[in-house]
């Protein structure tokens, strides 16, 4: 019997550890096979690709891999530190939030209050949206986007230990090189930490003209960056690892202020902030993994610890590029102001994927009498004349993120929890985004949250109706 432990990355390959009893505990480790992810082999190759997607694409492998094998504890503080957190901010998140990939602190002057809607570009296991959360407050919002799913996946993960759920709190997946799924002049502040720099240079401009228009009149964008000091010798323009590693991608001073000013921040302040960057290559006294060290006899092994970013041989960073923070407004009048502005995010849950059953399907999920491993939850409010799907239970749609703990308790061994309100687009959606993204929180697959399509407005079998009288509709098994 062999069952496999970790990967363990160093420079280019990966080596599989795995741990093998051999007649007797305890287990011994050792190194299974070394390889070659497939979203390493471009790196092996050390060369950036020549097309605008393929960059994105390689950036985004790079990133999802660090996401699910996560970075050494210590490594990830003591970059942190390094670049402005303090230790008071570290303890106030989860550890898994911060991965020592960051080259600034952008929350510490973004002077963000209570109740302002914050967007995080580039948002990580999320960081800074913890931290502007705490700023926001209850009435407020931050938004994180990000382009790899498994960076949504743990910053989704990482809320939930923090108790924050949609919509104050909300991570959508989405390319930062496209236009930003978010409204124009909703959002107050605008936060970025060290992930323009990654972006293929139209993808750069794009994204820069992309945060003027959903800015608020007057709103503000905080980025952290790094910016070349002086133009790259081919050697590094072309050397991927230097590129993932936040260096090759950089652009000099002027052609960043030049990028700002088309995108309409006619007046950027960019301050160097003297951050060291070779920070980043110090991996910490076990960054390629115990095992790894000690392949034959360490049983030590209990925590993954990548070194987060691909190492280069391009000498000290500190020479070619440096840390900068740049501050920006939009002109208040480049949007006319109104007395309220636009919700960020106007359909927050169809960033939480949930799965959708049909009428025809439900219809034959109720007539199945071998099955019994569902619940059929209707979350409309008053409009229950028409009756409810055979075998529903009540839950308010506007109560129910607040009883989510509850629900669980009641359905957490439910292989099927469907919801449904009267068309399926609002409330029912919305509710089983609240209960999937709790289900993922709490590490729970048994369970899964449904939407049936169309809802009640689109339900074709009357047989498969209980009618109940409108005057005591709202009053039918009701649990609130």
């Amino acid at each position: 019997m062999r069952c496999p432990q970790r990967l363990v990355m160093d420079d280019d390959l990966i080596l599989l550890i795995v741990r093998t009893p051999l007649g007797s505990l305890p287990f011994t480790y050792k190194v299974d096979r070394v390889y070659l992810k497939p979203s390493y082999i471009i790196m092996s190759a050390r060369t950036v690709p020549t097309t605008d997607d393929e960059v994105v694409s390689a950036v985004r492998d790079a990133y999802s891999f660090i996401a699910r094998e996560g970075a050494h504890p210590e490594y990830a503080e003591t970059v942190a530190e390094a670049f402005g957190y303090t230790a008071e901010q570290l303890k106030s998140i989860p550890t898994e939030s911060h991965m020592g990939l960051s080259c600034g602190n952008p929350v510490a002057i973004a002077s963000i209050k209570e109740g302002e809607t914050v967007l995080d570009l580039g948002s990580g296991g999320g960081i800074d949206v913890f931290l502007a959360a705490h700023k926001v407050g209850p009435k407020g919002q931050v938004i994180g986007l990000d382009m790899s799913t498994d960076m949504i996946t743990l910053a989704r993960k990482n809320a939930f230990k923090q108790g924050y759920k949609p919509p104050q709190v909300i991570f959508i997946q989405t390319q930062l090189t496209q236009p930003l799924p978010v409204e124009t002049a909703s959002v107050d502040c605008i936060l970025s930490n060290c992930v323009i720099n990654l972006l293929p240079e139209a993808g750069k401009a794009a994204l820069l003209k992309e945060t003027y228009r959903v800015l608020k009149p007057g709103g503000r964008i905080v980025i952290d960056d790094i910016i070349g000091r002086k133009p790259f010798p081919d050697a590094i323009r072309s050397d991927l690892a230097a590129y993932i590693g936040c260096v090759s991608g950089a652009l000099e001073l002027e052609q960043y202020r030049a990028l700002m000013k088309d995108a309409g921040f006619t007046d950027a302040l960019f301050v160097e902030t003297g951050g060291d960057l070779d920070i980043y290559k110090t991996t910490g006294s076990t960054s390629t993994g115990c095992c790894a060290q000690q392949p034959s006899s360490s049983t030590a092994c209990s925590a993954p610890s990548v070194t987060p970013l691909p190492r280069t041989d391009i000498g000290s960073l500190n020479e070619w590029a440096a840390s900068y923070q740049i501050f920006a407004k939009k002109i208040s009048s480049d949007t006319v102001a109104t007395d309220k502005s636009p919700e960020a995010v106007k359909r927050w849950w169809d960033a939480y994927p949930k799965d959708k059953l049909t009428s025809d399907e439900l219809a034959s999920l109720l007539r199945n009498p071998d099955r019994s491993d569902y619940a059929l939850i209707d979350v409309r409010h008053e409009d229950h004349a028409r009756g409810h799907v055979r075998g529903s239970v009540q839950w308010r749609g506007d109560t129910f993120s607040g009883q989510l703990a509850k629900f669980y308790d009641q359905y957490s061994e439910t292989k099927q929890v469907i919801f449904y309100c009267g068309s399926s687009n609002g409330r029912g959606p919305r509710c089983a985004a609240w209960y999937q993204d709790y289900l993922n929180g709490i590490g729970n697959t048994e369970s899964k949250a449904y939407v049936l399509e169309d809802g009640f407005r689109g339900w074709k079998y009357p047989d498969l109706v209980n009618t109940v009288d409108p005057g005591t509709s709202n009053r039918l098994n009701m649990c609130i």
